[in-house]
């Protein structure tokens, strides 16, 4: 028996946790100077956040930090419940360092803890698809060593394509340079971008339109997808709704059977994104390059 954990840069709905029994983690989201925790619609107002975004606030976020951690380990840790903890890219964000060095400490006063941690590489879905599998794993019997070891081994078979309708919040991020947003936007460029081996964002392609870009998400994903008949695709978006069911329906003409879901981006995420962000996740048949 062991307990799975994660953060709320999984953008799954809060519900879907609670009834698999995975306990999370909340990161911090700054609009307007006040403090929030992300905590996947809880009591989160993820609308309100959006409408925000819409008025025009830029809002930052803060990593997930030590102390943190060690308070959200600590009572399994104390309670002789292994852990395994599959957090956000390290390639976008100091949290999973944040836990590393939380283990460490805990190992310090709990020699015998048996904390197991899996960096991602991924965000968003990306992150929140590989949960979904590690959960129908646990369930049917996987133990969590070689739960971990599978998570590791597997994880840059995960596919993440997206695009942005507005390359200036990336550029408040600091994933794309002042010129870059500023080209183009002028330009009207629709970049398509993926997560690197190192769990870095990079632009792959940049469409000369919105309806381009979104059928290039939808062609990369299908182009190398693991199980061709019935897959298991998350699509997330911040309030995009339409241009999800474009993708959505671009892979259902060629994959009637695909489980598709379209999910909210939470504040983490579109924080860096802006409003118009859509993201295609899937397990792939070979590992990204």
């Amino acid at each position: 028996m062991y307990q799975l954990l994660t953060d709320s840069a999984v953008d799954l709905p809060y519900q879907t946790l609670a009834a698999n029994q995975v306990d999370f983690v909340s990161m911090h989201v700054d609009i307007d100077g006040q403090d929030f925790n992300d905590d996947l619609e809880h009591h989160f107002d993820l609308d309100h956040f959006y409408q925000k975004i819409a008025n025009g606030v830029m809002p930052s976020t803060a990593q997930i930090n030590i102390g943190q951690f060690v308070e959200f380990f600590k009572p399994y840790v104390a309670a002789n419940m292994p852990i395994l903890y599959l957090g956000f890219s390290s390639g976008l964000s100091g949290t999973f360092n944040s836990a590393v060095q939380a283990r460490t400490m805990l190992i310090n006063d709990y020699p015998g803890a048996q904390i197991y941690l899996v960096d991602s590489l991924a965000a968003s879905c990306g992150e929140g698809l590989m949960l979904l599998d590690a959960i129908d794993k646990k369930a049917a019997g996987m133990g969590i060593t070689e739960l971990t070891d599978w998570l590791t081994n597997n994880r840059l078979r995960y596919r993440q394509w997206f695009t942005v309708d507005d390359l200036n919040y990336l550029y408040h991020g600091g994933r794309v340079s002042r010129t870059s947003a500023a080209v183009g936007s002028l330009l009207h460029i629709k970049p398509v971008m993926d997560v690197d081996t190192a769990g870095h964002l990079r632009v792959v392609k940049k469409a000369r339109s919105r309806h381009k870009s979104l059928e290039t998400l939808a062609d990369n994903t299908m182009a190398t997808l693991a199980e061709p008949t019935t897959p298991r695709i998350l699509i997330a978006t911040t309030q995009a709704e339409d241009a999800a069911n474009v993708v959505r329906d671009h892979i259902l003409q060629r994959i009637p059977q695909a489980q598709v879901l379209i999910q909210k981006i939470g504040p983490t995420i579109a924080s860096h994104t802006g409003l118009g962000c859509v993201a295609v996740f899937s397990l792939g048949n070979t590992e990204r390059e």
